[in-house]
């Protein structure tokens, strides 16, 4: 039974699943309140957990998360979804956000009341993600922009205050390249088929679809096996191939020699644009390229480039929000850790003993010299001629380590995987501290979606060939190695805020954690990689082969696990990062982290000399860094 004080809360809970199960005529939807980020799995709905005051402005949220749950399991057909699903990545977040703007004003048409909660939860989430703050179009993600014009457009809901600047901004050119297609969109909300095909053209208008030719090509026609503008997981038949190749040749040989050979020496089909093949507009689907009979590729022509590094950044996470934000998002992980504390205390306790037990002292006892062995003096008193005994002390084989961490934090992790991943990196520091060894905490995404100021200069150099990189880095420093847990468990929140997520380049980002820990004086050191899947960035594959940033990614993993004498290990969430990392593991659920961080970890520790004689020496090897092309 609950307290009278727990009235109010209760009836709210109860009658907002009941209008959730009426709304979507599911009478067995289960509906519970957890202070985790609003999600929907089947038939369980999570919405967030209401406060005991029950504010309208947080009843109002709470109903309209809950509305556009119910309304996506009435109006949403799941088949007919996947069947128009593009194969372009960079589209997905823009179908997705469509699909969802749909069904929301099938609800918003018909019902007042869930109107005004949609808005309400509509205002939340924009206020949460810190839209009000922006003031350039590029803060604000392409789908996010088309969603709310497209609420306008089909339920007449003009975006909330705190986003209409930004939204604004985005107006004109959305309207001038894809404004037929949006006004489409309104006579089709009762048929989700035709409804997809408009969303379908509509991506293609607003250049999203360089994969989607690739894809129709390959089902149509066989496949073409010399297109190289499919990228991440729609090309993983053909990058494994020619990844294959390229590690081969590392795998022969650590020389630096036989690494540039690795770089340059491309076959036909890798995919590489020839100078002057890049002046295309890069919103446009690109043309495979093949290599002409006359050339062959010359040594170090093909290497990964960065055209331009002046705004990239390495920040702590204390100077990307303010105090309160960031003390209120601490709270925010607070919540959620004490969902999880259980299961991941339990593991955690476990390491501790495996770590603790390898410090343990021993002791050589009954020896000619060393330490007077005072535990056995009272024999030497009872027999004067019984010699005396000594002790020393056994060396203790536990290194001094340091542990990186090295968090993916692109735009996929959002929701339940970023929040388990900080969660889980929050156990672990405390844990090894706790066992004397020291923890860093890395971040590394993108400043900006689809380019920032270096694809700015890029277009106003010309657009010049073969660019390279073009995107803003940002790396962040959760938690340094020699900062204790206590001082930087704040920053740790900083991963649950909205609007952080961008997108990924995971080879660089490698290189700048390795840096790091190679500058540490610790004997052994481990650098732990936690990701969802392959680099992506749409700037950097719109003007490049489409395994570009991949492909770096394999040469700069194989360089540091042959000469380097960090330990690199793998964390995958719901992707095979094995083809990628030898020492790797991929969970399913991100439920598995915890345990899987841990597991991974006491095996290392359980090693006593990881390296093969000959290896591991500090800078064998020169490693695969960019070069910057302007």
């Amino acid at each position: 039974m609950s307290s009278a004080d727990d009235g109010p809360v209760e009836d709210f809970r109860r009658v907002t699943a009941a209008a959730m199960r009426a709304i979507s005529r599911h009478g067995d939807l289960s509906v519970t309140f957890t202070p985790e980020p609003p999600q929907m799995r089947g038939e369980e709905a999570n919405l967030p957990l209401p406060s005991r005051d029950l504010p309208a402005e947080e009843m109002g949220v709470v109903r309209g998360e809950g509305d556009a749950m119910a309304l996506k399991l009435r109006h949403h057909n799941a088949t007919l979804h996947a069947n128009r699903r593009p194969a372009a990545t960079a589209a997905l977040p823009v179908y997705e956000a469509l699909e969802q703007a749909r069904v929301e004003a099938l609800g918003a048409r018909r019902m007042a009341g869930v109107a005004a909660n949609l808005d309400a939860a509509m205002e939340g989430r924009c206020r949460r993600q810190g839209f009000g703050r922006m003031t350039e179009r590029e803060q604000l993600p392409l789908a996010d922009a088309v969603s709310l014009l497209a609420r306008e457009i089909l339920a007449g809901a003009k975006p909330p205050p705190s986003a209409r600047h930004v939204v604004d901004l985005w107006r004109p050119w959305l309207e001038a390249r894809a404004g037929k297609s949006l006004a489409d969109l309104s006579d089709q909300l009762d048929d989700q088929a035709a409804f997809g095909d408009t969303v379908r053209r509509l991506i293609t208008e607003l250049g999203l679809a360089d994969e989607e030719g690739a894809a129709a090509d390959e089902e149509n026609d066989g496949g073409d096996e010399d297109d190289g503008n499919q990228e991440g997981e729609d090309s993983d038949a053909e990058g494994d191939g020619e990844a294959s190749s390229l590690e081969g040749v590392g795998a022969q040989d650590d020389s630096s020699e036989q690494l540039q050979e690795a770089e340059s020496d491309v076959e036909p089909g890798d995919g590489e644009q020839m100078p002057g093949m890049g002046d295309e507009d890069p919103e446009m689907p690109g043309q495979p390229w093949q290599l002409p009979d006359n050339l062959r590729n010359e040594p170090g022509e093909k290497q990964y480039r960065v055209f331009c590094d002046s705004y990239d950044e390495v920040v702590d996470a204390a100077d990307l929000c303010d105090a309160d934000e960031l003390a209120r998002l601490r709270q925010q992980l607070d919540q959620q850790l004490g969902h999880l504390q259980s299961v991941i205390a339990r593991l955690a306790n476990r390491l501790q003993r495996r770590l603790m037990a390898k410090q343990t002292r021993a002791w050589q006892f009954d020896l000619e010299e060393g330490l007077l062995d005072t535990g056995r003096l009272a024999r030497v008193v009872a027999s004067p001629m019984y010699p005396l005994s000594y002790k020393l002390e056994e060396e203790i084989s536990f290194r001094d380590t340091v542990v990186t961490l090295l968090i993916d934090n692109s735009g996929s992790m959002r929701g339940r995987p970023i929040s388990v991943a900080a969660i889980s990196a929050d156990i672990l520091a405390r844990t090894l501290e706790r066992c004397g060894v020291k923890v860093e905490i890395l971040g590394f995404t993108t400043r900006a979606w689809k380019g920032g100021q270096a694809r700015e200069r890029w277009l106003a150099a010309g657009k010049p060939a073969g660019p390279g990189r073009l995107n803003d880095l940002r790396h962040i420093v959760y938690k340094s190695a020699d900062s204790p847990w206590r001082r930087a468990r704040k920053s740790l929140g900083l991963m649950l805020r909205e609007g952080l997520l961008k997108e990924n380049i995971d080879g660089e980002a490698l290189l700048w954690a390795h840096e790091r820990l190679l500058g540490r004086p610790e004997q052994r050191r481990i650098l732990m990689v936690i990701s969802d899947g392959a680099p992506v960035d749409d700037s950097t594959l719109s003007v490049n082969p489409g395994n570009y940033l991949e492909r770096h990614l394999r040469r700069v993993i194989n360089w540091i696990e042959n000469n380097s004498t960090v330990q690199l290990v793998a964390v995958g969430i719901g992707h095979d990062v094995t083809r990628y990392y030898r020492h790797a593991v991929t969970i399913v659920d991100a439920e598995q982290l915890g345990g899987t961080m841990m597991d991974q970890l006491a095996d290392l520790f359980d090693e006593d000399d990881p390296r093969p004689p000959g290896r591991g020496r500090r800078g064998g090897g020169r490693r695969p860094g960019g070069r910057r092309a302007a």
